[in-house]
């Protein structure tokens, strides 16, 4: 059974940082596309970074573009998101995907996604 766990998330404030990490258990992630997106309240679920199973290449959203890297451990099993400089319009639910299709910048790259981790930055 394919699990992928978010750990990492919690109050900060504006201007913090936050580090996420995603732990994978029933598939081995070095052969996944994986992914980060976020979800605000009464908010569709949009993409926030990707990484290829190499990790050779990574792709990031205009929003968190220069706050935000994706970064794989596959000795690990996990993926992690480094966010800084965060603002208030980051405060979200923040899911890790995997998948094995070619990233198109949505969410039907990937085919297994976690429960979620919130993250809230107050002003």
């Amino acid at each position: 059974q394919v699990q992928l766990v978010e750990s990492g998330g919690g109050l900060v404030q504006a201007g913090g940082s936050l580090r996420l990490s995603c732990a994978a258990s029933g598939l081995t992630i070095s052969v996944y596309n994986m992914g980060w997106f976020r979800q605000a309240p009464g908010k569709e679920r949009e993409f926030v970074a990707h990484i290829s199973w190499s990790g050779g290449s990574t792709r990031y959203a205009d929003s968190v573009k220069g706050r935000v890297t994706i970064s794989r451990d596959n000795a690990k099993n996990t993926v992690y998101l480094q966010m800084n400089s965060l603002k208030p319009e980051d405060t979200a639910v923040y899911y890790c995907a995997a998948g094995s299709r070619t990233f198109r910048g949505g969410r039907d790259t990937y085919d297994y996604w976690g429960q979620g981790t919130q993250v809230t930055v107050s002003s």
